[in-house]
């Protein structure tokens, strides 16, 4: 069995592959095809995606359970890939111990981790006959197993295994800190629907390691509905979790916890499986760290163990809510879901919206094999059509399906989702079975993969000049350049230009991980040779708003993205991360013969749309072309 030595974990970095340290290319135009708004299956994936992350630009990692899958490797059922999002071409890869239910994350040197997971199972998930490996599968227990893979463009990356361990732990939370380490929280010793606690793991730990698990007052009174409890690094440099109705801040520094009021409505984690993110964190709102939270179920403590609960029956909340923890402890109402939804997986736009897609009308995540269940799932009434949250439109018109079409493919417990580096949505898995099951079920496992493309997809993209590959916390700013075309014909537009970070995080279980939306600041102007440019702040001087490692660079003009960019956040090393003085930004400047183009144009449109009342159509259409080339030559083109 491979390993990877845990001391040589702070060596492990991006620079040394290359990637940091060097101008960025221009990016280009989309490589695929979509109709916007639309979903289009683009091929099947060789294990089904419980688990997924974007490794690089081109790469994207599926993780699953051990089960019987057909693909092999090593001589058994493989329960992880690779996949090319340029060419579609996949591998399968050896992982070693059970991942099901693990948690995952990246580290501040963009190395990605896999923690906890399940005992060595066989046929069915029943318990294997050893723990250590061997038939059918091959999977050695993982519940207290770090997995860890460097991504690369090479097809040869493989996964390994630290000589660290965690304490088991199915259903763990990571998130990344400050300092580009990892905090490992909460889970269970060996599973079931719901915790209990006579299996009950509330404790926080650390990787590195920094000693024994730390418990938690919050994980131990939060039964049975803390699996997989919601965490999220807040700019103070605290973790908010929040777990079955009650919400904490936790200062993992201290070891203090600071109760907020209850959450609204309804349970949020799992199984109830809300959908829930950070919305955009902007210069506007001072890039504070507003969460929320979507749908679930509105189901009391002591239901979740009665015998005669049945899951199935529970139509699912409409309910949204939003806190900023670090401003107040109390939950808002925001605009409710069109229809309820329990698995929601919420996905972070470039620009600047929400996409929601996959789970179901009635249920709950999780799946056995009682009487009530459809074939083996706690959910059913499958929701088809995805939504789009908007926090800039008025309030009671934030989520709309316009322009948008379902699915064909049900995305039932187990499903996932990824923004990809052209703005599309990788959406793929789904398996509530207790092992691979293709036939004669209502809600097979899943293989199939699809891609959604958002409205903007098919839109001439900015191809921006001048993007870096690194960025710092605070420091010099600096300066990316855009055509007149890359500005949709209009220099006026370069006002309605921003440059955004997305970390697209680790999605499972209607959660990413890690996933969050920084806006950089910036000022713009347009040059003598009239292209616009955006003069760019580095990252906020605050590592807590968004943890050091890779993520996704966009330049967004009117709402249209460039294709992403990776990016190093930080130094691409773990520990304290060096904090600069902020350059201070020019203020906005656009030149007299930028205003005088502007001013032109808009008189000629005007005397053209006089025009077309009183000419003749022959005459009408040599005038448009005459002021096409006349336009042609003002511009450069």
């Amino acid at each position: 069995m491979k390993s990877l030595i845990y001391s040589s974990l702070l060596l492990v970095s991006l620079r040394l592959r290359g990637v940091v340290g060097e101008a960025a290319p221009r990016p280009g135009q989309p490589q695929h095809k979509g109709e916007p708004g639309k979903f289009r299956v683009v091929g099947n994936s060789l294990v089904s995606a419980q688990q997924m992350f974007l490794g690089t630009n081109d790469k994207v990692y599926i993780i699953d359970k051990a089960e019987n899958n057909p693909t092999q490797v090593s001589g058994h059922p493989a329960w992880a890939q690779e996949f090319s999002l340029g060419s579609e071409w996949q591998r399968p890869m050896d992982i070693y111990t059970n991942t099901f239910c693990a948690g995952g994350n990246v580290l501040g040197n963009g190395t990605w981790l896999n923690v906890g997971g399940n005992q060595a199972v066989g046929y069915g998930g029943a318990q294997a006959a050893s723990q250590l490996g061997g038939p059918p599968y091959n999977d050695a227990d993982g519940r207290r197993s770090i997995r860890m893979l460097v991504p690369s463009d090479d097809g040869k990356c493989e996964w390994g295994l630290s000589h660290a361990h965690v304490a088991e732990r199915w259903y763990p939370t990571l998130e990344t800190l400050e300092d580009g380490t990892m905090i490992i929280i909460g889970g269970c010793h060996w599973g079931g629907y719901v915790n209990d606690p006579n299996q009950n793991n509330p404790t926080y730990e650390f990787f590195p390691p920094r000693g024994d698990p730390i418990v938690s007052p919050f994980l131990s009174n939060t039964l049975p509905t803390n699996l997989y409890p919601l965490a999220f690094l807040l700019p103070s440099g605290r973790i908010f979790m929040q777990a079955n109705w009650a919400s904490v801040i936790l200062d993992y520094k201290a070891g203090g916890e600071m109760a907020l009021d209850p959450m609204p409505d309804a349970v949020r984690t799992y199984p109830a499986s809300a959908g829930t993110v950070v919305l955009p964190m902007t210069p506007a709102n001072n890039w504070a760290a507003t969460i929320m939270f979507c749908g679930g179920s509105n189901v009391t403590t002591p239901q979740w163990s009665d015998p005669n609960f049945v899951a199935i029956k529970e139509k699912a909340s409409t309910s949204c809510v939003k806190i900023t923890p670090d401003v107040s402890p109390t939950y808002q109402h925001d605009d409710p879901l069109p229809d309820g939804r329990t698995m929601a997986n919420f996905i972070l736009l470039p620009d600047g919206t929400v996409f929601c897609t996959n789970g179901a009308k009635f249920g709950t995540a999780g799946y056995g094999n009682n009487s009530w269940a459809v074939g083996q799932s706690y959910a059913d009434e499958p929701q088809l059509m995805p939504l789009i949250y908007n926090a800039s439109a008025p309030q009671g018109q934030r989520w709309s399906s316009q322009g948008l079409s379902p699915s064909e493919i049900p995305r039932m417990y187990h499903s996932s989702a990824l923004l990809l580096p052209d703005g599309s949505v990788l959406v793929a898995g789904s398996n509530p079975n207790s092992d691979y099951a293709v036939d004669g079920v209502k809600y097979p496992t899943q293989y199939k993969v699809e891609r959604f493309f958002p409205s903007y997809y098919n839109v001439r993209r900015p191809e921006p000049q001048g993007l870096p590959t690194e960025l710092s916390y605070g420091g010099s700013s600096f300066m990316i350049t855009l055509t007149v075309e890359d500005l949709g014909g209009e220099i006026s537009n370069i006002a309605k230009t921003k440059v955004v970070v997305i970390r697209p995080g680790f999605s499972t279980h209607s959660m990413n991980m890690g996933q969050r939306y920084v806006e950089l600041e910036s000022t713009y102007g347009a040059t003598p040779d009239k292209n616009g440019f955006l003069r760019v702040a580095q990252m906020p001087p605050n590592p807590a708003i968004m943890a050091p490692g890779p993520a996704l660079l966009f330049v967004v003009v009117n709402g249209i993205p460039s294709v992403g960019v990776q990016v190093m956040i930080g130094s691409g090393k773990l520990g304290r991360q060096q904090v600069l003085a902020v350059e201070p930004l020019p203020e906005p400047a656009m030149p007299k013969w930028a205003q005088d183009f502007r001013a032109s144009k808009n008189a000629a449109m005007s005397t053209t749309r006089g025009l077309v009342w009183t000419l003749p159509m022959g005459v009408l259409s040599v005038l448009v072309v005459s002021l096409a080339l006349v336009f042609g030559d003002a511009v450069g083109m």
